[in-house]
């Protein structure tokens, strides 16, 4: 080849929508999963507390949320 030209670059490859779909509801296990194991914890917290409503286990799951929300924002965003 001269030294004026290039090869073509290779096409980038686009991701599979399988790959895609995987991706996203291991996302969403993984949020409800969080969301569920924090509320369980607060739960268990807020009993043995002997609390009458159940402030530890709002917390933990508002926290778990929050937490979750920005993980995906994240991901999304790489």
């Amino acid at each position: 080849m001269e030294s004026g030209q290039h090869e073509p670059s290779p096409e980038p490859k686009k991701p599979s929508p399988f790959n895609a779909y995987l991706r996203y509801s291991g996302l969403a296990l993984q949020l409800l999963l969080t969301i569920g194991v924090f509320g369980w914890l607060g739960y268990k917290l807020d009993s043995y507390l002997r609390l009458s409503f159940p402030v530890f286990m709002l917390l933990f799951g508002v926290l778990a949320l929050a937490g979750m929300l920005y993980q995906v924002y994240r991901s999304l965003n790489s």
